[in-house]
């Protein structure tokens, strides 16, 4: 999933063992569904946690 606000997407990388061999995998981020009040309307929004916190801090 991606957030809507600042676009943060799953980035990809390997799992390294000991023995050096790699696979791949994934890193996602914390998303979650938020609604949120904008221009009077309820609306439904994918957010990661670092977006739920700065709009936290910024309506109070």
């Amino acid at each position: 999933m991606e957030c809507d606000f600042c676009g943060k997407k799953p980035r990809f990388g390997h799992n390294v063992s000991h023995s050096k061999r790699r696979t791949n995998r994934r890193w996602d981020p914390n998303v979650h569904k938020a609604t949120l009040v904008v221009n009077g309307a309820k609306m439904r929004f994918n957010l990661c946690t670092r977006c739920l916190r700065t709009r936290a801090k910024s309506a109070s």
